[in-house]
């Protein structure tokens, strides 16, 4: 099976009593229900129904033999950031959670490729925190859009990129704490429809506009989840403010579609319209398969809108369900 998945989640098994090193920001543990499903706890709070695939390693296998996918990236629930906790708590919370997510993924060393995550809102923990990662086993990092109102061209974010380009360890770029929540929330989802895909877009541009690519290096492998957000569709507007704006091109020596070599994007568009334009803007080179797995607005069947797209050669195809993966992880490296 060739097919790689890009963009998948695991919550491991954390109990209560270990979650409450991050009292006060989030305290995120599994509460199992002895049927195969659980809920994700926030704290007392109950935060999201899920099912046994997310923390059972021999379930999820069985799963992607179903559904025909040979390896996935596995990385932690947003939730489990800890972005707000106070540094040092926040590093002792990711070595547990990243030792977990190890042990998970050593179920099918063959199949999942672990991914750890950092306390990102202290550059050089974070920079100490994924270099241990890597040298543990680890095959790349996830981190959030922003921590608080830091988002991707912030000094100390920018400082971590670079360390993972000069360490060579990709990322995964996940959106989570949606802007405009307080406006949207409890309204059809409209966080994770509107705010996530804003998120994103608001993540490439302040790193375009920012000239934060200028001063990573170019090795750096990034991938950002769900198609890229709104940048795709909005990429001419970015580009005509930039050449009729000074305030847009004021930190940037080029306009934001020079930049799109730069990074990638997973394919969780859900349309084969909405693909081929994502194809078109970045280059079959750099998008990969990403299906959220194993949440509900993930795509149930991993690789649907690949293969549905009409308009995509049958290299770019088999570049996007896994061989474009395989370079991004190095993996035939191993």
């Amino acid at each position: 099976m060739n097919v790689i998945d890009v963009h998948t989640h695991v919550f491991p098994r954390l109990s209560r009593s270990e979650a409450r090193v991050l009292a006060g920001a989030g305290e995120p543990w599994l509460r199992e229900h002895g049927d195969g499903t659980g809920t994700i706890m926030s704290g007392d709070e109950e935060f999201r129904p899920v099912g046994v695939e997310l923390w059972d390693p021999e379930a999820r296998v069985a799963a992607m033999d179903r559904t025909g996918v040979g390896v996935q990236a596995v990385s932690s629930t947003p939730l489990m950031f800890g972005y707000e906790a106070e540094a040092g708590r926040a590093a002792d919370w990711c070595e547990l959670v990243n030792q977990r997510i190890l042990d998970y993924c050593a179920q099918a060393p063959d199949r999942l490729l672990p991914l750890c995550q950092v306390p990102l809102q202290d550059v050089e923990l974070a920079c100490e925190t994924v270099t241990k990662a890597a040298a543990a086993g680890h095959r790349g990092v996830h981190i959030g859009n922003h921590v608080g109102d830091r988002y991707p061209d912030d000094a100390g974010i920018v400082e971590f990129l670079a360390h993972c380009a000069r360490e060579g360890v990709p990322v995964l770029m996940h959106p989570w704490d949606m802007l405009g929540g307080d406006r949207m929330a409890g309204r059809y989802m409209l966080p994770w429809l509107v705010g996530m895909a804003a998120e994103t877009q608001l993540s490439i541009l302040s790193l375009m506009l920012s000239g934060a690519f200028e001063r990573i290096p170019e090795s750096l492998r990034l991938c950002l989840c769900h198609g890229g957000g709104s940048f795709a569709y909005l990429l001419g507007r970015a580009d005509n403010a930039w050449h009729n704006r000074d305030i847009v091109r004021a930190d940037s020596p080029r306009p934001p579609s020079a930049y799109t070599g730069r990074f990638s994007v997973d394919s969780a568009v859900f349309d084969p319209r909405a693909l081929r334009l994502l194809v078109e803007v970045m280059g079959a080179e750099r998008v990969m398969l990403g299906t959220d797995f194993p949440f509900p607005l993930g795509e149930l069947e991993p690789g649907a809108t690949v293969r549905a797209c009409a308009e995509l050669t049958a290299g770019e195809r088999a570049a996007i369900l896994g061989g474009n993966a395989r370079r991004f992880f190095s993996l035939d490296e191993q």
